[in-house]
């Protein structure tokens, strides 16, 4: 999920959600030249572009800031873009390799150590320089670029899709991503989450925008800076009522296309204990193009941006109201005027998006995995072939807080937890309810190398969870929670051992098998619906599913613990009910320790080895 740096960064983008109707054509025809005989290298050939001469951004009285969203994208020719991230542990610095596929040879080329500190991206990636009307510099900055961002055909002979993942993870506790750019595809430049807005007047600037020096050097990239006609207005939401016109402008010719830009959302989403009494607690938002309309509780902030890209999510955003990865380019989202929300404006909610007409970047809503059409017959056998391995996270995302109005006096330690599948199989149970039952009988199933299905063995029930933030049907014993003391002896143990399971974060994309376009990621389809008869939920291979601290269930009442040191147990399979390769990985310790008084508790998050994040 997010660092607590683009916690704060999320909870500043204050606008209800407003999805994105342009479609951006990055035709054949627009790659720069390659780079001469002295600096080329071996793999693709890379190339800085803009996808048009000028855009329009928004400042907005109420939350003033600008999202340079530039339209600038790395082509990738003659070959994928192609570069494998992995740490052997949290005690090890994240490294990086490009990886270069010449037929069948496949060549894997060392980056500099250092050169990446997580797995957002490669930092310091994009030189930008802005200079006003006068020709007066107002500012210089760089920022960082994520192969996986929002990408499109550069082509018509380019793959139809691209096969690699839609984003890179921000999950603190990743342990391997793979991040490209297809052969004749390109990739947007700009930084999404990992960009802070910058301060610009309304008014008519010029962007310059190039690949720093040591990209260059490295991948062979001509040095070709590209530069943009930058028109910032500014606009309110007070003026607009939530609507599309604009209040003020420097410029008159922000026409109807101007209203097609993306405004960014809130959820309004401040942390808040995730204990079942604070169902309801944090506003409810518009939904945001993320699949979870309907779903509860606001999904996640989308960072504004010009209509030329569209910094939509396309990624599912988890079990809670922050984003897991940067937005992936959702090009043909249509826009729909949904009732008032309750922040008193106007909202807006996305069409379901996939490849088609106008959109060819490969993201996509990701539709409910169907069961099975009935219940499994005959002999229940667990057959040998190969198993899901399910593996926990250290919990992370952790707070304390009060019982609000609805408990006084209660105090709660609340954490964000994820329990992913290391493969090589993926996890499928099944849930099939008899009429008028309120629970699912549950059914774990097996299959062999080409995919049949060749066993199933009965593994619990589901259940139906209707606290808000949830609204879907849970798998019961799939983790726990337990609060250790120093002696690592139970404590305190959390009441939520029954999860909806999709696949909301990718922990792992280089284990065997590993889904790098897995199914069942929006939460809106995953898990069913109050009235559904039976559901299938999955959690693929390499991915996790990340239940964060805002969400029922997600705490402990600490209200009478004495101060001191305590683990956070994240337990994955705690009954041993789900047949997995490895049972001896499935616990995750975060140390913790307490302090303060009632009512004013404090909590202290050492850095779990190299990984320092709360």
């Amino acid at each position: 999920m997010m660092t607590r740096s683009q916690q704060g960064r999320t909870n500043r983008l204050t606008r209800p959600s407003i999805a994105i109707a342009a479609a951006v054509a990055v035709t054949a025809g627009v790659v720069a030249a390659a780079p001469d005989a002295k600096t080329a290298q071996p793999g693709p050939k890379l190339s800085l572009i803009a996808a048009s001469a000028s855009v329009t951004l928004d400042s907005w009285k109420e939350d003033p800031g600008v999202y340079l969203d530039l339209g600038t994208y790395l082509t990738s020719e003659n070959g994928a873009f192609e570069l494998k991230v992995t740490r052997k542990s949290y005690k090890d610095q994240v490294v990086a390799a490009q990886i270069i596929r010449d037929g069948k040879k496949t060549q894997t080329k060392a980056l500099p150590a250092g050169l990446v500190k997580d797995f957002s991206g490669l930092p310091d990636f994009a030189q930008i320089s802005v200079i006003d009307a006068a020709g007066k510099s107002v500012l210089e900055k760089t920022e960082a670029f994520c192969p996986n961002n929002a990408s499109g055909r550069v082509r018509p002979d380019a793959p139809a899709n691209s096969k690699y993942p839609q984003s890179c993870p921000v999950n603190p506790f990743t342990l391997g991503s793979v991040w490209g750019v297809e052969n004749g595809w390109a990739a947007n430049t700009y930084a999404g989450y990992y960009s802070d807005a910058v301060q610009l007047a309304a008014g008519t600037y010029t962007a310059k925008i190039s690949v720093t020096k040591k990209y260059r050097d490295l991948f062979g990239i001509e040095d070709k800076p590209q530069s943009v006609k930058v028109t910032v207005r500014e606009r309110s939401w007070e003026g607009e009522g939530g609507g599309e016109g604009v209040s003020a402008s420097s410029e008159s010719s922000a026409s109807s296309e101007s209203s097609e830009s993306s405004a960014g959302a809130s959820s309004k989403s401040a942390a808040k204990s995730g204990h079942g009494a604070h169902a309801g607690h944090g506003a409810a938002a518009p939904a945001a193009a993320s699949g979870h309309a309907g779903h509860g509780a606001p999904a996640r902030t989308d960072a504004p941006a010009a209509a030329t890209t569209g910094a939509g999510s396309t990624f599912n955003v988890g079990h809670g109201p922050y984003p897991p990865a940067p937005p992936a380019l959702p090009w043909a989202l249509k826009k729909q005027a949904t009732e008032k929300g309750a922040l008193g404006r106007q909202g807006f909610s996305a069409a379901a998006v996939g490849d088609r007409t106008g959109q060819t970047d490969g993201s996509r809503q990701a539709p409910g995995v169907q069961p099975n059409a009935k219940r499994p017959a005959g002999k229940a056998t667990v057959p040998d072939v190969p198993k899901p391995d399910l593996r926990s996270l250290p919990a992370y995302g952790i707070t304390v807080s009060d019982g609000y109005e609805d408990v006084p006096g209660k105090d709660y330690l609340a954490f964000s937890a994820n329990v992913w599948n290391a493969g090589p199989a993926k996890l499928v149970v099944d849930g099939f309810r008899s009429p008028g039952k309120e629970l699912m009988d549950a059914y774990q199933y097996f299959y062999d190398a080409d995919g049949k299905q060749v066993g199933y063995t009965p593994t619990g029930t589901m259940e139906w969870d209707p606290r808000p933030g949830h609204e879907h049907w849970h798998f019961t014993d799939f983790a726990s929670y337990r609060l250790l003391k120093a002696d690592q002896k139970e404590t305190v143990r959390s009441g939520k051992e029954a999860f909806c399971l999709a696949n909301t974060d990718a922990v792992d994309y280089t284990v065997k098998n590993a889904n790098w376009h897995p199914g069942n990621t929006d939460l809106s389809t995953a898990c069913g619906q109050e009235n559904s008869i039976s559901v299938r939920e999955v959690l693929d291979v390499g991915s996790g599913d990340t239940y964060t601290q805002d969400l029922p269930g997600q705490s402990f009442d600490i209200t009478d613990l004495p101060n001191g040191t305590y683990y956070i147990q994240v337990l994955a399979n705690p009954e041993n009910r789900l047949k997995e390769t490895n049972h001896n990985n499935n616990s995750a310790l975060r140390k913790v320790v307490l302090g303060g008084k009632k009512g004013a508790r404090t909590v202290k998050v050492p850095a779990h080895h190299l990984v320092n994040a709360n």
